[in-house]
């Protein structure tokens, strides 16, 4: 559980898959935001049970006394209206709220796709990997379950989200593409990617690539990189020195507080 800071909050709940990294752009709007929450978890499939009589399909899911979300984004938005005015998620100013919503858009849309699906072709048929990224802190029954069915659920997995060597390969480019238009907007020394504080925009980026980034403060990743095959390590090190590389770790290392 976290403990919030904002007196007589409700104590909301969050549905995750562990590793999910949609999840964990919830997970750190409500650590940054000091709002009390408890997390669920659940391993792939097993999931649906938890997530289906709140109206979602996947993860996240936030339970509230004020109804149910089931998309990350439009958690956080709803999380912003609780917000102190000192730490907005999406700033007041018409135009730069624009603007961070059109990359958390870009970065929803694209970003998280490609990462999930170029991080699964190496590491979903691995059950050491995956019992670690899917299994951390969920029910017992979920955990055997996972050990009966994983060659099920890893082939699920592969099958649902297209993971071939050709949409490996394509994800990849499309990762490289949104590294390029954060470079681009990260130059001239920019701390953040809009505005002078941290946003929903720098939050979704920096959540949506840690599964490729590897920042050691993240809560719930498990890889380290002399553990991976060495092209998936290479590519991995190329993007950690990138400046849409660094600005991500950066984030986690001095933004990243778990309450």
């Amino acid at each position: 559980m976290n403990h919030s800071t904002i007196a007589n909050a409700e104590v909301v709940r969050l549905i995750t898959i562990p590793i999910s990294h949609y999840s964990e752009k919830v997970r750190w709007a409500l650590d940054l935001l000091k709002i009390s929450y408890t997390e669920e978890r659940h391993v792939p499939v097993f999931h649906r049970l938890a997530t289906r009589k709140y109206g979602g399909s996947s993860v996240p899911v936030l339970v509230t006394q004020s109804g149910n979300f089931t998309d990350s984004t439009d958690i956080l938005h709803y999380l912003d209206t609780l917000s102190p005015e000192s730490q907005c998620l999406y700033p007041k100013e018409r135009e730069l709220r624009r603007e961070v919503e059109e990359l958390q858009e870009l970065f929803d849309a694209r970003l998280g796709a490609d990462t999930r699906n170029w991080g699964y072709f190496y590491r979903s048929g691995d059950r050491k990997t995956m019992r670690k990224a899917w299994c951390n802190g969920t029910p017992q029954f979920e955990r055997v379950g996972f050990e009966i069915a994983f060659p099920l659920i890893s082939a699920k997995v592969r099958q649902v989200y297209n993971i071939t060597a050709d949409s490996a390969a394509s994800s990849l480019q499309g990762i490289k593409e949104i590294f390029e238009i954060v470079d681009r907007r990260l130059a001239g020394g920019k701390t953040y990617l809009v505005g002078d504080t941290i946003s929903a925009a720098d939050i979704t980026f920096a959540a949506l690539v840690a599964p490729i980034l590897l920042p050691p403060e993240h809560p719930v990743l498990v890889a380290k990189i002399e553990e991976l095959p060495i092209e998936m390590a290479t590519v991995i090190k190329e993007l950690q020195s990138t400046a849409a590389g660094v600005y991500a770790l950066r984030l986690y290392r001095d933004q990243r507080r778990v309450q």
